[in-house]
């Protein structure tokens, strides 16, 4: 028997790639400023949530095999990560950021060119990096052999282009028709204004501004009312770098109100329709401002029903034609042998996420199956016999047998309808999250004996299709309305089990499907739907990551044309259906338009708010 020690056993031989690990978050944290910084790496996509000391960034695993080529992609996807944390400001981002989805992307897309630059331009191994790690972006992706432009992101080719003015480095050769097919486009409308943006890459306050000018260039400027849009802003460009001190914030609040009040004088101009309405509706960017400022959640409450009630009132939505649009099945929209392939892609995507979602999954299992067999009828004529109340029988036989029966669980008599944003803007993480948790909380729920619907939302092309067509060919009458094919998906329909609807939700991941998002229609087709339903209690989770956007159809009618009619759409469930509406913006701000509606900041948490919400539901049910 060897003697005694108090000598620690030696540690295990150390992962190859763990000094490598060590080595780029040490650097990463250095870059960012922040010794608190978390970092860890998994088989997934780079993020980065939270700040400050809570701020947590997620890098993809290093290669087994580390070359120089592999090792300068993870420092490059870890120094665009700390870049945005050290030398972007998240508060004067949500205030200076438009609101239109479209708008909004290409504006997240500049940037986010804007901070890498910063570091490109200060470090040279930096520079490196990043250069590595947009040419293996974009050489995963679809766009070496690109040939449409509705296959090739704008905001793409636009950060792209900016980067190669700030930088001096060219669009990568994966990324080179992706730019050629918009260069002349955008030198055409927005040189001069891309070519400004150089003069503003340290300050990211007067950068946001100049951005603003290049969305009304490229005709993406929203009627939202962000800092930065319209006024005496335009006409300075450099206002600021100029402003300074405590009376700062100030001048700009009374700038915007003085651009917010411009707007609205234009715009009366257009028809009395449209200056009804704005004067009605202010500004939906002033909410984040306006929640901030109140002491509680009512008056937000409060200033919500007053608009959904203006919009109802106001709103005259129609579409052009119908004549195009389409309601079609998940497996009909592709082939067999592609929608498994595309289900086996969804798997491998999110192996560690169903593991997560599940339990939570699970954890409502246990609580709506608790609800059931508690509750029970007696002294009934028939049913069940009671054999409690078989001594009255014993004591005195002329008494009557007693019956008992069990009460059915509300919740049996329920459908679910699970409506999912397919937009581009969903296109990545945010849709792979939403088909995993779909499919699980429908598994979930079909074993509870809750039916359960999935749908999805998009259009047939980007920028109108065979509508506008139309349009353009009857000689553009003023106020068309609609100019988009709507694609309504059928992902699983509420009768159908879900061993034979599983397979559909891969479609989401197939390239080319997530297009634009007109919310208000889906939300009533969705609606509709249910409404034809016989179950005593139906409820509709509306999933979505932005307001309602249509290029085409904006362009040529007021610019929250499809946002009032969202309003309307979702006052007229809220307060005259049966039908139970929630929302889960992720990302977005929904708690402005629905009154029960919960919003996260990253993806990963869809699983746990779609769960809590529904929990939340069957509980108020089963309390009275």
């Amino acid at each position: 028997m060897p003697p005694p020690t108090n000598r620690k056993p030696a540690a295990g031989p150390e992962a190859a790639q763990e000094p490598f690990r060590r080595a780029v978050a040490t650097c990463m944290r250095a870059i960012a400023g922040n010794a608190a910084l978390e970092v860890a790496f998994a088989a997934d996509r780079p993020s980065l949530t939270g700040s400050g000391d809570s701020a947590k960034a997620r890098l993809p695993e290093p290669a087994r095999r580390l070359g120089p080529k592999e090792a300068a992609i993870t420092r490059g996807y870890a120094d665009s990560l700390a870049l945005r944390l050290a030398c972007h400001d998240e508060a004067v981002h949500r205030r200076v950021a438009p609101h239109g989805e479209r708008g909004r992307a290409l504006f997240e897309a500049v940037e986010q060119a804007r901070v890498e630059a910063v570091g490109a331009r200060r470090m040279d191994g930096v520079a490196a990096n990043l250069a590595a790690m947009t040419e293996d972006r974009y050489h995963r992706g679809p766009y070496a052999d690109v040939t449409d432009r509705a296959d090739a992101p704008l905001e793409d080719a636009v950060a792209l282009m900016l980067r190669e003015r700030l930088t001096g480095a060219p669009p990568p050769p994966s990324a080179r028709r992706l730019v050629e097919l918009w260069r002349d486009e955008v030198e055409g409308k927005a040189g001069r204004e891309l070519d400004g943006l150089g003069a503003a890459v340290e300050d990211q306050r007067a950068f946001g501004r100049l951005a603003h000018r290049l969305l009304e260039a490229l005709d993406l400027a929203d009627d939202s009312g962000a800092e930065g849009e319209g006024g005496e802003e335009d006409d300075a460009p450099q206002d600021a770098q100029e402003e300074a001190g405590e009376q700062q914030g100030l001048d700009e609040d009374k700038a915007d109100a003085r651009a917010t009040e411009t707007k609205s004088a234009d715009e009366d101009s257009e028809g009395e329709d449209d200056g009804e309405m704005d004067a009605a509706d202010p500004a939906d960017g002033d909410y984040p401002d306006e929640a901030e400022q109140g002491d509680s959640d009512e008056p937000a409450e409060n200033r919500r029903r007053d608009h959904s009630a203006n919009d109802r009132a106001g709103v005259d939505y129609k579409p052009w034609t119908t004549k195009f649009d389409e309601t079609v099945k998940a497996e009909d929209l592709c082939d067999a042998e592609e929608l498994q392939r595309l289900r086996e892609h969804l798997d491998k995507q999110l192996q560690h996420l169903s593991s997560v979602v599940g339990r939570l999954a699970n954890r409502l299992q246990r609580r709506l199956m608790a609800q059931q067999n508690r509750a029970w009828e007696f002294d009934l004529e028939e049913g069940a016999l009671d054999p409690a109340r078989l001594v009255r029988v014993v004591i005195d036989p002329h008494q009557p047998l007693s019956f008992k029966r069990e009460k059915d669980a509300d919740f049996r008599d329920t459908v679910v309808t699970l409506l999912i944003d397919n937009s581009g803007s969903m296109r990545g993480r945010p849709i792979t999250v939403a088909a995993t948790c779909a499919d699980i909380l429908a598994r979930t729920l079909e074993r509870c004996g809750v039916k359960v619907e999935i749908l999805g939302f998009t259009t047939r092309a980007w920028k109108g299709g065979q509508a506008r067509e139309a349009w353009l060919q009857a000689g553009k009458p003023a106020s068309p309305g609609r100019l988009n094919d709507l694609r309504h998906i059928v992902y699983k329909a509420a009768d159908a089990p879900w061993r034979r609807a599983r397979r559909n939700l891969g479609l989401m991941m197939r390239e080319g499907l997530l297009k634009e998002n007109i919310d208000g229609e889906a939300l009533e087709w969705a609606h509709a739907r249910l409404v034809a339903r016989s179950e005593q209690r139906r409820i509709l989770m509306m999933i979505s990551d932005g307001a309602p956007v249509d290029d085409s159809t904006l362009s040529v009618n007021p610019g929250n044309y499809l946002e009032r009619h969202l309003r309307a759409v979702i006052e007229e469930i809220e307060t005259r259906s049966p039908v139970e509406l929630i929302a889960i913006g992720i990302g977005h701000d929904v708690t402005r338009y629905y009154r029960r509606a919960v919003t996260i900041v990253d993806a990963e948490e869809l699983g746990g708010a779609m769960t809590d919400k529904l929990a939340e539901l069957f509980s108020e049910r089963a309390a009275p």
